[in-house]
């Protein structure tokens, strides 16, 4: 694995930690920042696997 698939694991440990914010912004009634933090755990677990699956144009690319 080269350094790009290691940093996979740091977008995925955001990701997650992104879904725990989310998580008490819901739980304090702050729905549309949940939502929005959501989406962006979203994107991140997305980039980890692109990153884990050494995809170049991610724009371009589907994920098998």
């Amino acid at each position: 694995m080269n350094d790009m698939a290691d940093r996979s694991r740091d977008w995925l440990a955001q990701a997650e930690q992104d879904l725990q914010a989310a998580a008490s912004l819901a739980q304090a009634g702050h729905h549309e920042w949940a939502c929005f933090v959501c989406q962006q755990a979203a994107e991140k677990a997305v980039k980890a696997v692109h990153l884990a699956r050494q995809v170049v144009d991610h724009a371009r690319s589907q994920v098998p």
